[in-house]
């Protein structure tokens, strides 16, 4: 590969993925909070719950509960901006907890406008209206995803998951791009202060989960894309011991590697360094005599509009000592049970921006197109020759190597790692009809893309999704599903159609059942002997 085309692709590659991400975003409810309301047809009295730092007042729906902006950490701001999470303050009177904080500060695109507002770390607790259940609920803390970039734990309305499943569902705020992820020499927690807030999350959860009717025994947590590596991080993380008792990976594999671009994946230290380094320089820092105290003095717009800012956690580090992929290969991780899947047609949302900026894939030119994607362009042929393209299929081709390379393969790999050492269930949502998560028009039917599991499991942005009675019937299927295995390690339940031990599920409408041909069908052969 010739010097610098890397970090080229590299480059154009997250800007896709920023593309991707914002035509496929849903607004958050911090900045809308009208949506609430549309959300809750009937409000009664205000539920009134106490937690260690203070009491908090919450709104109350029709089946269910819910209390927005908890803080779990004090406010990265000023000194403790690229600090370990600070306790939050106590209060005195019953916190207003009926609307959701701020999102960490991030661009454009799933929170409309964007967050400037690092006072974010804030979290939201969904749970059934009995406050005392005659025994404790599961938890499910869920991570979101958003390419450590973007996202907010106020995007996805749990109501449905925590009411049918019967569970308690926590959604988080977490530190993102260079306030989440920068490292410098010398400056504790380099590299990983996003992940240290999951982690404070996490342990506010252990410690007052139980007056929202909680278990505090039984904590799953779960995520998807950058939420479902955030997951894998944590499973090979030695600070995360005795934080949570079962997980769920979705679209986010352990064995994610840096060279294949659309994956999330951890870099080591010393790049996160080199990273951190260019940021500095970028805003002004780079010749300062103290550094960290220079970057703490630039505004947060100026952070976000740097180019080629920190966006991924960094390894060799004392949150993360290993890559996940090296820690799941040593076995050096959490031995909890696990749930984890992909979805069919992960690459169609990136390989149909690809289309839709110009880029036309046809036979001829279709080697040279698919070197751009790989990390050596010398593999290209013989990928070329593996996904073949006609003068019509081009976008579905790509899609597929896209999402084959970079999700399919690793997470079963991911999976079969895992299996060595704790229980695993597999699954592969496979609706090929699955609601869009965006109005824009596609060049080719999209089919079951990157996150659009995520609309059976939450009402994203506080919107319902119209769905015909098969698609309800899955998206039950896997509240079922996903609840069942926060309950017992064992996502089977009398409603739900088996799920052998060992097997892939495959997640269709009215289709639901056991598949052997997904390894192949994603041509994982190729991919797991590609260096």
């Amino acid at each position: 590969m010739k010097p610098g085309r890397a970090g080229q692709i590299g480059q154009w590659s997250a800007a896709l993925v920023c593309a991707v991400l914002a035509s496929t975003a849903v607004p958050a409810r911090a900045e809308t909070p009208e949506l609430r309301q549309a959300a809750v047809p009937v409000v009664r009295a205000a539920p009134v719950v106490h937690t260690q730092a203070g009491a908090v007042r919450g709104t109350a729906g029709e089946g269910y509960r819910t209390f927005d902006g908890i803080p779990y950490a004090a406010p990265p701001v000023g000194p403790l901006r690229w600090t370990p999470p600070h306790p939050a303050r106590p209060w005195k009177r019953a916190r207003d907890a009926t609307r959701s904080a701020s999102p960490c500060p991030q661009p454009a695109g799933e929170v409309p406008g964007g967050s400037t507002t690092e006072d974010c770390l804030y979290l939201n607790v969904t749970t059934p209206d009995v406050a005392r259940p005659d025994r404790p609920r599961p938890v499910i803390v869920w991570v979101h995803g958003g390419g450590f970039t973007n996202g907010a734990g106020s995007s996805y309305d749990a109501h449905r998951l925590a009411t049918r499943g019967n569970v308690v569902v926590v959604t988080l705020n977490y530190r993102l791009g260079a306030l989440g992820f920068l490292a410098h020499s010398g400056l504790p927690g380099s590299g990983t202060f996003g992940l240290a807030d999951q982690q404070a999350a996490l342990r506010w959860v252990r410690a007052n989960i139980g007056a929202f009717g909680g278990d505090r025994h039984n904590v799953t947590l779960a995520g998807e894309s950058a939420g479902g590596f955030s997951v894998c991080a944590q499973l090979a993380s030695p600070t995360a011991v005795g934080l949570f008792d079962r997980t769920i990976i979705e679209s986010g594999p352990c064995t994610g590697r840096a060279d294949r671009f659309f994956a999330p994946s951890a870099i080591s230290l010393k790049a996160a360094d080199t990273t951190g380094a260019k940021l500095a320089k970028e805003v002004g820092c780079g010749a300062a005599r103290h550094v960290v105290a220079c970057l703490r003095r630039v505004s947060t717009a100026r952070l976000l509009a740097a180019p080629d800012t920190p966006q991924q956690p960094a390894y060799a580090t004392g949150l993360l000592p290993r890559d996940p992929n090296t820690a799941l290969t040593l076995g050096a991780v959490h031995h909890v049970p696990v749930l984890i899947g992909s979805n069919h047609d992960e690459g169609n949302g990136w390989a149909a921006a690809v289309i839709q900026a110009g880029t036309r894939i046809t036979p001829a030119n279709w080697p040279q197109t698919v070197a751009g994607f790989l990390p050596d362009p010398a593999q290209a042929p013989t990928v070329a020759r593996t996904y073949p393209v006609t003068e019509t299929n081009g976008g579905p081709v790509l899609g597929a190597v896209i999402g084959d390379s970079n999700y399919s393969c690793p997470t079963l790999q991911t999976g079969t790692l895992l299996a060595a050492h704790v229980p695993v269930w597999r699954y592969e949502f496979a609706d090929e009809h699955a609601p869009p998560l965006t109005s824009a028009p596609t060049p080719f039917p999209l089919g079951a893309p990157h996150a659009s599991e995520l609309t059976y499991l939450f009402d994203l942005g506080g919107h319902p999704r119209t769905m015909p009675p098969a698609q309800h019937r899955l998206a039950d299927t896997m509240i079922d599903y996903w609840s069942g295995f926060a309950r017992t390690s064992n996502p089977n339940t009398p409603n739900t159609p088996t799920w052998p031990a060992g097997s892939v599920q495959s997640l269709a409408p009215d289709q639901t059942g056991p598949t052997h041909t997904t390894a192949a069908a994603h041509h994982c052969t190729l991919w797991n002997t590609l260096p």
